[in-house]
């Protein structure tokens, strides 16, 4: 089976109906699928229709295993996908569901099968749904166990959920073709969650600074999710807030303000002249090891800083802080990222420009 794609970069797979064009036996009415022309069918599309639940969003995963789109599924795999329809494990975390809208618009743009852009307008009433009263964007919906209802900025999340809408808002480009009744709704959430991210922009000591991870659905403020996630300020996802910010047309004075308030906070919030490297450590279970290290000129940040303090914080599986990478266990310091330069190209290249534009306040 190939992989279509305007995504994946290769070709559609097209089908017509049998005989096309071929005249009928006189006194003989032709079936329905013998005189109409098939949709053409994008094989990658196809396997997100059979993903796609019945409230209209997508899981990440089917019984802990990832799903994956390049994967060929037969006849019978679609079939067995569909049987979950009815799951409520749909999501917008690791990108699902504005993953398979995103896909799906462009589908429908190039082979017109209805399916797709249904699918995609029911992926956006999907996002519609799952808002919150807040305007922040849960993980997932309606699944709210644990910390799933939480408002997730995590991998950028909400901030998904909020760039798709706000394609359909503008119309913009593959999302001029959606249902227009979506336009006015998707105008609303939008700024619904542009009011959620200037109230749950953190104060610190009475100074605005930048968000957390997670924040609370009803108090707004940062909160725990897993155990090595505590409640704290973000130096990764707080970069793909003020990126969406910046994308804002005719940004408004509260806008500015946020803006100038989370880039302070991240020049304030640099670790300089270090660096992340992996090394090779035959004593470590996986063989190597991820060490933070002195390098003069390189910068990073820490993925969480500490809501009082401020100071960088390392916290492994026992959800204890510590001041050092070094400290917490093998295991997350290899398997999760706690710094990197996230903010860099935010800070040199695009606040200046959106600086010159708009002004800080």
């Amino acid at each position: 089976m190939k992989i279509c794609a305007l995504l994946l970069g290769l070709g559609l797979t097209t089908g017509l109906g049998p005989g096309l064009g071929r005249p009928a036996s006189r006194g003989q009415l032709p079936p329905l699928a013998a005189s109409l022309p098939q949709a053409a069918q994008d094989t990658t599309a196809e396997k997100m229709l059979a993903f796609q639940r019945s409230n209209g969003g997508w899981p990440k995963a089917v019984n802990e295993v990832k799903v994956d789109y390049r994967h060929p599924m037969s006849a019978a795999d679609l079939t067995a996908a569909r049987r979950g329809a009815s799951q409520e494990d749909a999501t917008i975390d690791n990108n699902a569901t504005t993953r398979e809208i995103t896909y799906l618009a462009a589908a429908f743009k190039t082979t017109q099968n209805p399916a797709y852009r249904q699918a995609a307008e029911s992926g956006i009433r999907y996002l519609l749904k799952m808002q919150q009263p807040s305007g922040g964007f849960p993980q997932y919906y309606p699944d709210a166990r644990f910390y799933r209802a939480q408002i997730t900025y995590n991998d950028n999340a909400m901030v998904r959920a909020l760039q798709v809408l706000q394609a359909v808002a503008d119309k913009k480009a593959d999302y001029a073709l959606v249902d227009p009744n979506l336009v006015a709704p998707a105008q609303k959430a939008v700024a619904r969650g542009v009011q959620c991210i200037l109230k749950t922009q953190y104060v610190q000591h009475g100074r605005l600074t930048a968000w957390g991870a997670q924040h609370d659905r009803t108090t707004l403020l940062p909160c725990k999710a897993r155990a090595f996630e505590l409640a704290a300020l973000s130096g990764d996802e707080s970069v793909g807030i003020t990126e969406f910010l910046l994308s804002l047309d005719q940004p408004g004075p509260e806008v500015r303000r946020a803006v100038a308030a989370a880039v302070a906070w991240f020049e304030a919030s640099k670790i300089e002249n270090t660096a992340v490297q992996d090394i090779a450590d035959p004593s470590q279970p996986k063989g190597h090891d991820r060490v933070m290290v002195p390098q003069p000129g390189s910068t990073v940040w820490a993925r969480f800083y500490d809501l009082d303090t401020n100071r960088p914080i390392y916290v492994g599986r026992d959800g204890v802080k510590h001041d050092r990478l070094a400290d917490i266990e093998v295991e997350r310091r290899t398997g999760y990222v706690y710094a990197g330069t996230w903010p860099a190209k935010l800070l040199t290249h695009d606040y200046p420009r959106w600086q010159q534009k708009w002004g800080s306040n």
